[in-house]
């Protein structure tokens, strides 16, 4: 089967609020300065209604870790899918517009639930403080998944967040066609926290059913137990490509018995949130392209420098064209 699709993601749409705000702010949110707190459906309306009340500076932007590399692919010209679950409301409405600004063909399922979103908090000192409602992002199920799609995709992409949770049978409903359909599957292991809470589970799903690995060096080390280098290699042997994002330190990628280093790009980083999600971007737009990898992975390192050197994972201003030319020529 001819392959029309470069990357399908599955994953949480999450809308990201940026908010500039005093110290003061934080105490009539009641949030503790630094820190992520889950509300539920009921705080998440009363804060919403909130900031819409006030004069805060607020940029909204589409968030969620597979929509953001989905996001990049497609900026640099890949054909790119994003399925998930949003509400039936004002932001679920957004988020589906922007992303199809960008490129991103959007399969959507939507409920009576809140569109996902996180309320991210910026004090003076640029520290983050985050009130997250996963709201309908969380209730993707098995019928929702493109299945006809996924087989004509050369990648699908997962965040490994969604092993836990009622995502978790969706996500094992995705690999399988996958599998079925030599369909490459990569998964972003997402979170040391979440490695340590479903080690077993995710020893055996990387060693049994991933193609392409995406860890930083705290999920490698918490993963494997093993320092940088070390953990490379021993992902290498249960996977096609094990990959390990070393933030300033560039990134190492092990493929069919070659260990690559890529170099990082010196950049003023203003935020580093989406780095990682940007940087897997550019490798998979460049692997499915069939660029060696070397150029690939110097491409998503590119890519990533440009993101951080922004706020928010808005990829404002970046030109798809400038990027490839610079690590084409």
């Amino acid at each position: 089967m001819r392959k029309s699709i470069d990357v399908i993601g599955l994953g949480s749409p999450l809308m990201d609020f940026l908010i500039d705000v005093d110290e003061n702010t934080l105490l009539e949110f009641d949030l503790k300065k630094g820190e992520m707190q889950l509300v539920d459906h009921d705080k998440a309306t009363e804060f919403l209604n909130k900031i819409k009340q006030t004069e805060m500076k607020i940029e909204v932007i589409p968030g969620g870790s597979s929509a953001n590399t989905l996001k990049g692919v497609a900026l640099l010209g890949g054909h790119v899918i994003f399925c998930g679950v949003v509400g039936n409301d004002e932001n679920g409405q957004i988020y589906e517009q922007e992303l199809q600004k960008i490129g991103v063909e959007t399969k959507f399922t939507k409920n009576e639930d809140l569109t996902g979103h996180a309320l991210t908090f910026i004090t003076p000192d640029s520290q983050r403080t985050f009130s997250t409602h996963l709201g309908a992002a969380i209730k993707i199920k098995p019928e929702h998944v493109l299945d006809d799609d996924i087989r004509k995709a050369k990648v699908l992409h997962l965040e490994g967040y969604q092993i836990e949770g009622d995502s978790k049978d969706t996500l094992l409903h995705a690999i399988k066609v996958a599998k079925e359909a030599n369909t490459l599957v990569s998964m972003d292991l997402a979170d040391p926290g979440l490695i340590r809470r479903n080690k077993e589970f995710l020893k055996i799903l990387v060693k049994n059913d991933i193609d392409i690995v995406f860890m930083n060096e705290d999920e490698a080390k918490e993963f494997t137990g093993l320092e940088e280098m070390q953990a490379l290699n021993e992902v290498a042997k249960q996977v096609k490509m094990a990959v390990v994002k070393l933030g300033p330190k560039g990134s190492l990628i092990s493929y069919k018995g070659e260990t690559i280093q890529i170099q990082a790009n010196a950049v003023n980083a203003i935020d580093t949130t989406g780095a990682g999600d940007s940087y897997a971007a550019g490798l998979l737009y460049g692997f499915t392209h069939n660029w060696p990898l070397s150029l690939a992975g110097s491409l998503g390192s590119l890519f990533a420098s440009r993101v951080i050197s922004q706020k928010g994972v808005a990829m404002k201003d970046i030109s798809p064209i400038d990027l490839i030319q610079q690590i084409l020529r």
